[in-house]
């Protein structure tokens, strides 16, 4: 009996052991690994399988920290992962100059654009305002400013310079996660076995292809904002061309002898008209008035003829 009851004791403890080991494996799979995947491809091995774990974090990270910083909390990690990387900066100026002659400073402005390899983005050409949106090389911005000065008299200058580096790398370390995810996918399309694996693959990347697209235009703009500032330059003539400002002395005495000629020459048109309609009409009525009441008196002898 007691030796029933031992060997009872004893397959119970077994049991237990058996199932508490069981269910504590899966759990710890679990804590170590962070990644579990519900379907693996048939031709995935346990390479492959970690790579694409480890490079799907990395999009997820990378883009958990861009929304961080859009909301403007810029993590500690990112700043931590490139404590010596080059600063990237954009820089944007304003400049209102007034000048003696807008089309010698036309002609300046292109010579510079020629001389430090810049561009007019756009540019606006009024009466007495020329106005230019320029391009300028960024390791040529301060010389470039400095030249402008040259052009006239300075009313007015801001200068603008904004610190992208975060962002920047930020958005250069998510453009090579997924460019590699992008080449561990189309290495599982060549082994792909069924329609569902082939077509599975197939919808990740193209995925990844519009987000790495996205990405790059992103990166692209940012890159080309920091290789070329932006200098917005307004350029305004003489005040006394100013249309609202009057007439100067000799303008107005231009105008008054202006208006004496064109008095003169309706004074002539005048008299080239007495001289043309006048005189045959005159002769016409002296003419008439002989007739009917000179020597010849036909006005005179009717009316005798009228009293008889």
């Amino acid at each position: 009996m007691k030796r029933k009851l031992i060997l009872l004791i004893l397959t119970v403890a077994v049991l237990v052991t058996v199932g508490c080991s069981k269910k504590s494996s899966p759990a710890e799979s679990a804590g170590i690994h962070g990644y579990t995947r519900t379907s693996k491809l048939a031709y995935e091995d346990a390479t492959t399988d970690s790579f694409a774990s480890e490079s799907i974090s990395g999009i997820s990270t990378a883009n958990s920290t861009s929304r961080e910083k859009e909301a403007g909390g810029e993590t500690d990690s990112l700043s931590a992962n490139i404590p010596d990387a080059e600063r990237k900066l954009t820089k944007r100026a304003t400049i209102s100059i007034r000048v003696e002659n807008l089309t010698a400073a036309e002609d300046s402005v292109n010579a510079l654009l020629k001389k430090y390899d810049g561009y007019a983005a756009s540019s606006n050409i009024q009466e007495n305002s020329h106005y230019y949106s320029l391009r300028i090389p960024a390791n040529y911005y301060d010389v470039f400013l400095a030249e402008t000065g040259s052009m006239g008299r300075l009313m007015n200058r801001y200068e603008n310079t904004e610190d992208v580096t975060l962002r920047y790398y930020d958005l250069e370390g998510r453009l090579a996660t997924k460019k590699e995810l992008l080449k561990t996918y189309q290495s599982y399309l060549g082994k792909a076995k069924t329609i569902e694996e082939i077509l599975s693959v197939e919808a990740r990347i193209s995925e990844l292809q519009f987000d790495i697209e996205g990405t790059g235009i992103q990166f692209r703009n940012l890159a080309n904002k920091i290789d070329y500032a932006t200098v917005d330059l307004n350029l305004f003539g003489p005040v006394s061309s100013n249309p609202n400002q009057g007439l100067t002395f000799g303008e107005q005495v231009k105008q008054l002898f202006g208006g004496f000629g064109v008095f003169l020459s309706t004074v002539a048109m005048i008299l080239l008209g007495i001289v043309i309609y006048g005189i045959p009409i005159i002769l016409l009525l002296g003419l008439l008035f002989l007739i009917f009441f000179g020597k010849i008196g036909l006005a005179k002898k009717l009316w005798r003829l009228i009293k008889s």
